[in-house]
């Protein structure tokens, strides 16, 4: 009677429990997958007022642009000045195709880009190879 026990009852006791853990390992991922994900960080308010121009300090780091998403307001200029402080990315270049911005980022160099936003809603900037590395303004 023991080596059947042990050969198998023993192994089919351990599947039976593997396959129950894994159903409701199942159940938990399919429940939270129905839950909304955040499509991107919260924007942030950032920056500073100068003589009616919202002025932006952006970097380029190794995590991307931070921060990567920026509130703004329609109407408002805006000053973008960024920073790459890297070299290990491709963002060394910005590019905005709803205003025509290409600018190059010079490594450790500020680089001024002017625009006024003239729509509400979500504005996506990011490097020039189909903005891998991307950020966001949301704008009001």
């Amino acid at each position: 009677m023991r080596p059947f026990f042990s050969r198998i009852i023993k192994p089919w006791l351990a599947l039976t429990a593997a396959a129950i853990l894994a159903g409701a390992s199942q159940q938990a991922c399919t429940k939270d997958a129905t839950a909304k994900a955040p499509d991107a960080p919260a924007a942030v308010e950032a920056g500073r007022r100068e003589n009616g121009v919202h002025v932006v300090d952006l970097a380029v780091t190794e995590k991307g642009f931070e921060p990567g998403a920026v509130q703004l307001k329609k109407g408002e200029p805006v000053k973008l000045v960024v920073t790459r402080k890297t070299d290990v990315t491709c963002a060394t270049e910005l590019v905005m195709d709803e205003y025509k911005i290409d600018a190059k980022l010079p490594l450790d160099t500020p680089v001024e880009i002017a625009f006024t936003p003239s729509q509400s809603g979500t504005l996506r900037y990011g490097c020039a190879m189909g903005k891998m590395i991307a950020g966001t303004f949301v704008v009001d």
